[in-house]
């Protein structure tokens, strides 16, 4: 009986590995299946500064570097070897979207800005507008608010706004920058 037992159990170990291959079979397919519904999240990588074509336009020559660098913001490359200069580059990938790059080239005559090089900027509303291609229509709320709105929270007085009120108006600072979503001229 003992051999006829190894008999029956060696069958069922061969009939149950073969059953587990064919398995492992129609489990890959399936598996594939699945797998084209379900998509891994893409996080959305942005790199550089976004430089705006109406930053790029408030740029005038004899600027001090100190100067371009609050409209542009701090370059993402400087060279030892080449400090006349400063590169703005800005990449924006984005999951089932081509990716976006745009470079810019700030050229300097010693301290003084000299001119900017590069490729075509985008105004501000057009690279906002480019961003919601991806999410469809979003209905953006409005942010001003009016007077009968602003008359429900009255301005309380406090110890600093009392002094803040009677301090001498003090001058107005001279530089002045244009607004970054005034319309291109």
């Amino acid at each position: 009986m003992h051999a006829k037992a190894r008999r029956c159990v060696s069958v069922l170990m061969t009939l149950s590995l073969g059953g587990l291959l064919a398995a492992c079979g129609s489990f890959d397919s399936a598996s594939r299946s699945v797998a084209s519904v379900i998509t891994p999240y893409k996080v959305d990588v942005v790199q550089g500064n976004f430089v705006s074509k109406e930053q790029v336009a408030a740029l005038q020559p004899g600027m001090s570097r100190q100067q371009v660098r609050e409209i542009l913001g701090t370059p993402l490359v400087t060279s030892v070897f080449h400090a006349d200069r400063w590169e703005y580059v800005f990449t924006l990938k984005r999951a089932k979207v081509d990716p976006q790059t745009r470079k810019l080239t700030v050229f300097f005559n010693g301290d003084q800005f000299d001119r900017a090089e590069g490729d075509e900027m985008p105004s501000e509303d057009e690279f906002v507008a480019s961003l919601g291609k991806k999410m469809g229509n979003i209905k953006v709320p409005q942010l001003e608010a009016t007077e009968a709105q602003l008359a429900r929270y009255p301005v309380k007085k406090t110890a600093d706004t009392a002094v803040a009120d009677a301090a001498p108006a003090t001058p107005a600072s001279t530089t002045a920058y244009p607004r970054l979503d005034a319309p291109a001229r």
